[in-house]
């Protein structure tokens, strides 16, 4: 294994470090670790607090900044954050109107989040959350029960954040994270997989002309795997399987902060019809070249068109990935004039920048 690392202890503390000297708008808390806006907190707005295991970087603390995150808890790579570090971020970004903690559907995840939601409101932080379950692929993986959130999870931290900048109470902005949730579908695949430092080797194996299709941002299985082929035929497929898995009913709890107590809400999934509008996001999962990433986009705008799809935003590029993966994924979000608002709102992070 050759990686540009010093030691695999240190990575973690390494790279964060380097983030917020090239990104001064961020501060670095080191015990326990986490990294918020350095004009954290923000009285009066809703703070969005999201994280996860390291390793799909610019997710998460990439996106903190004006727009969209206040926090970002990083977890040693592919592994969740501990609740006491959820907790004590969560109080160093509460400006008054409360805590949105945004949680990818991972086992993991789901438990320290979980736990430090209750902590936080016995400790008197109003707070919300919303579970991201975007990846059409499987129902169960290895690492969570129920469907995956993957990148449509950067999608919804942006809309969000616009949303709490314009003064959305902590209650409206979990409803629309909802909403958003369920109207986003995303398939991976990978031609070669990651290798997490720790290990040293590579986590799954395939053989030249093979990829893993639905793989998740882990290197968990995924559908099957298949014999590769070209470009359009692996698009084409992808496309096909986030139409025809789009539909989903699922039971999610979601913390009621009004009664302080889970509550268990039954969600519905809606398959992409024909007139939708949506943004589209060609994804690197984190070593294939963004010539080819615009060839995916290329046959993507191409069957959107077939199926009486409007892309009308997108974005192509590194946004949720796993370490050094050779693969791909694809997210559409169904969308409307008032998220369109939201999404074309200003927004000012390390990974995502426009707007005044």
């Amino acid at each position: 294994m050759k990686k540009l690392i010093n030691d695999v202890e240190t990575v973690l503390t390494e790279q964060l470090a380097g983030l917020v000297k090239a990104h001064p708008t961020l501060h670095l808390h080191p015990d326990p670790l986490y990294v918020t806006r350095a004009d954290a907190p923000v009285s009066g707005k809703v703070a969005l607090l999201s994280g996860g295991g390291s390793g799909h970087e610019p997710m998460h603390c990439g996106y903190v900044g004006e727009g969209m995150l206040s926090g970002a808890c990083p977890g040693e790579i592919f592994t969740s954050p501990t609740p006491d570090k959820i907790f004590e971020c969560a109080q160093a970004i509460d400006g008054g109107a409360g805590v949105l903690m945004i949680i990818k559907n991972y086992t993991g995840d789901i438990l320290n989040f979980e736990t430090a939601a209750e902590l936080l409101h016995d400790s008197g932080v109003q707070v919300a959350t919303v579970i991201v379950d975007d990846d059409v692929a499987v129902k169960d993986s290895l690492y969570t029960a129920g469907r995956r959130g993957v990148a449509n999870t950067v999608l919804i931290e942006k809309l969000l954040g616009a949303a709490a900048q314009r003064g959305d109470s902590l209650s409206q902005c979990a409803q629309l994270g909802w909403q958003i949730n369920n109207q986003g579908h995303s398939i991976g695949i990978a031609l070669s997989a990651c290798t997490v430092p720790a290990a040293g080797t590579p986590s799954f194996t395939l053989n030249e002309h093979e990829m893993e299709f639905g793989v998740g941002i882990h290197g968990e299985p995924g559908i099957d795997r298949r014999p590769f082929t070209n470009l359009n035929d692996t698009v084409d497929a992808m496309f096909a399987t986030l139409l025809e898995n789009g539909t989903w009913q699922r039971t999610l709890r979601q913390w009621d902060c009004k009664q302080g107590e889970w509550q268990e809400h039954t969600e519905q999934k809606q398959a992409l019809q024909q007139g939708d509008r949506v943004i589209a996001l060609v994804n690197n999962l984190g070593a294939t070249p963004l010539s080819e990433l615009y060839g995916v986009y290329d046959r993507l705008a191409h069957c959107c068109q077939q199926a009486g799809l409007t892309i009308e935003r997108n974005l192509v590029g590194s946004y949720c990935t796993s370490l050094d993966m050779s693969g791909i994924s694809i997210t559409l979000l169904k969308v409307d004039d008032t998220l369109l608002s939201l999404w074309d709102a200003p927004v000012n992070t390390p990974a995502l920048r426009w707007g005044e």
